[in-house]
C-alpha cells in the first residue's frame, strides 16, 4: 500500500512544482518579450493607454531609423560602433580574464604560501568595491596616461574587474578535482604546469565555460564604468548608446527598444553556445559520491 501511494503524490508534486517553474520562467521572460514587441510595433501604439499588449501589425521603422534607412530621418544611431566596441572590449576582456583567473585560482586550490589567505581575501573584497565609486579615480588615471575614449582601455578595466570572480569561481573548481590525479600525473614524470595543461584544465573545462559567460556578460552589460571613461562613439558601448534615444524632453521608447534586442543577440548567441557547459558547471560537485 505505502508503494501505491508513493508513485502519485510524487508525480502530482512534480507537476506542481513544474508549474510553479513555468509560471516564474514566463514572469522573467516577460520584460524581454515587452522589449522585442515594443521594437516592431507602431510607434502609436507605444505611449497608449491602456497598453496594446499584441500589436495591430508588425513593422521594421525602428530599425530603419536606427540604420538611416528612412530619408525623413536626418540623424542616425552609430550602432556599428557600439557594436564594434562592445564585441572588442568584452571579447579582449573575458579572454585575459579567464586567463589570468583560471592560472590564479589554480595556484590558490593547489598551493599553499606565505599570505596565501590573506592574498586571496584581499583580491574577494576588491570586487566589492562599486563602479561608480571606481569611475572618477579611473578617469583621472585614464586620462593622464591617455587610454579616455579607447576601446582596449575599457578592455584593461573589465578584465581587472572581473578576475576576482574569475579566480575564486576556478578556486573553487580546482579543489572539486581530487588531488591523487594530479599526484599520479607528478609520478609519471610530469611538473606542474604539464600536469595543469593535461589534467587539471580539461577536468575544470565547465568551470572554464561558467567563469567564462559571466565574464563576458559583465563587461557587455556593464555601464557606470564606459559612461564616464567613453565620451564617444569611438569607444562607447551599447549600454551607454542607448542614451542617444533619450532627448530633453522625450524619449525614443521604441527606438531604444530595437537597439535592445540587437544588444541582446550576441550575448544570447554566447550563452546557447556554451548551455551545456554552463549548466554541467554550475551543478558541478553539488553531489558528492
Amino acid at each position: 500500500m505505502i508503494t501505491r501511494s508513493v508513485g502519485p503524490n510524487r508525480r502530482r508534486n512534480d507537476m506542481i512544482w513544474n508549474m510553479i517553474a513555468w509560471v516564474v520562467l514566463i514572469m522573467l521572460a516577460l520584460p524581454a518579450f515587452w522589449i522585442i514587441i515594443t521594437a516592431f510595433r507602431p510607434n502609436i501604439e507605444i505611449n497608449t493607454f491602456p497598453p496594446v499588449w499584441i500589436p495591430r501589425r508588425l513593422t521594421l521603422e525602428a530599425y530603419a531609423n536606427m540604420f538611416g534607412l528612412n530619408p525623413d530621418v536626418q540623424q542616425r544611431v552609430a550602432v556599428e560602433a557600439y557594436l564594434r566596441n562592445s564585441l572588442l572590449a568584452s571579447g579582449i576582456s573575458t579572454i585575459i580574464a579567464v586567463s589570468l583567473g583560471t592560472l590564479a585560482g589554480y595556484a590558490f586550490a593547489r598551493f599553499r604560501f606565505r599570505f596565501h589567505t590573506t592574498l586571496f581575501l584581499g583580491i574577494m573584497l576588491s570586487r566589492a568595491v562599486p563602479g561608480v565609486a571606481l569611475s572618477l579615480p579611473l578617469f583621472l588615471l585614464f586620462n593622464r596616461v591617455g587610454l579616455t575614449n579607447n576601446v582596449l582601455g575599457l578592455a584593461l578595466v573589465y578584465v581587472a574587474v572581473n578576475i576576482p570572480f574569475t579566480a575564486w569561481l576556478m578556486d573553487g573548481f580546482f579543489r572539486q578535482i581530487p588531488t591523487e590525479l594530479t599526484e599520479s600525473a607528478y609520478i609519471d614524470g610530469c611538473g606542474h604546469w604539464s600536469a595543469f595543461w593535461r589534467i587539471e584544465l580539461p577536468l575544470s573545462l565547465p568551470g572554464l565555460a561558467t567563469a567564462a559567460i559571466f565574464a563576458f556578460l559583465a563587461a557587455w552589460n556593464e555601464f557606470q564604468i564606459v559612461s564616464v571613461l567613453a565620451r564617444n562613439n569611438a569607444a562607447k558601448t551599447f549600454p551607454p548608446g542607448l542614451f542617444a534615444f533619450t532627448e530633453q524632453f522625450t524619449v525614443d521608447w521604441r527606438g531604444m527598444a530595437a537597439m535592445s534586442v540587437i544588444m541582446m543577440v550576441p550575448a544570447v548567441i554566447f550563452v546557447i553556445l556554451v548551455q551545456r557547459n554552463l549548466v554541467s558547471g554550475l551543478t558541478f560537485g553539488a553531489v558528492k559520491g
